[in-house]
């Protein structure tokens, strides 16, 4: 059987939860450094680890080795508190829960995530808005591994060869995002990238970025099927 792997993008791909995100960062900014929260980090498609060293710079802090250990599990806690407000305050964004599932039907693929949220932080993102049963968490790159996203990206492909017994490259791994980072993450990486033009890129960006193909939004469930199939079919992509 041929393997595909398939690794999400989060925030702004598949959900958008950014007022509780918001909330627990202004809780464990409180929590770690005893001071409100005047200013967080924009994401723009950035780990959690980078967010947090930005956020502390901003509001005057002068980072010390431990604050990045003690912020990432403040907000865990903040996170999980807050984790029943998430379908109220946020929103799973057109076609999400259709395109993993439909995804999810074709031939040897494997799904999960390539995030710069911290990886319990997601699996309450995506079960929230019940996103989460076509997704191997345990797969996935998430934020709190201090690694460029191109690495999580090899990190992801890694883990997901160990526990399939194939290698994924270029030639069988898509990564789908929302991002420029996302794609030049991909580009680096080793993967085919689709670039969904609902966060704060505009497809034209994604498209100048490299994205192979660029979707309005997941809301078209057979475009999407169509996309991830092309990208990772032997007969179509070579390993890079």
């Amino acid at each position: 059987m041929n393997r595909r792997l398939v690794l999400w993008n989060v925030d702004l791909t598949l959900v958008d939860v950014a007022i509780v995100t918001r909330e627990a960062y202004a809780e464990a900014f409180r929590v770690v450094t005893g001071r409100p929260l005047v200013k967080l980090a924009p994401a723009m498609g950035r780990p959690d680890s980078e967010i947090v060293f930005e956020t502390l710079a901003l509001n005057g802090v002068r980072a010390e080795d431990d604050h990045l250990p003690r912020f990432l599990s403040a907000l865990a806690v903040a996170f999980a508190n807050r984790r029943d407000r998430l379908a109220a305050t946020g929103r799973v964004l057109p076609g999400a829960k259709e395109a993993l599932a439909a995804v999810a039907r074709l031939e040897g693929v494997v799904q999960s995530v390539l995030t710069g949220t911290i990886k319990s932080n997601a699996v309450h993102k995506l079960r929230a808005f019940g996103l989460h049963e076509h997704v191997d968490f345990e797969l996935g790159g998430y934020g709190e591994e201090v690694y460029p996203k191109a690495t999580l990206l090899q990190v992801a492909q890694s883990r997901a060869g160990r526990r399939h017994g194939v290698p994924f490259t270029a030639a069988n791994t898509v990564v789908v995002g929302d991002s420029t980072r996302d794609v030049q993450a991909a580009r680096i990486g080793g993967a085919a990238v689709i670039g969904v033009a609902t966060g704060r890129s505009t497809a034209a960006e994604l498209r100048e970025a490299g994205a192979d193909i660029v979707l309005a939004d997941l809301s078209n469930t057979s475009e999407v099927v169509a996309a991830v199939a092309a990208l990772t079919s032997p007969v179509d992509r070579k390993a890079g």
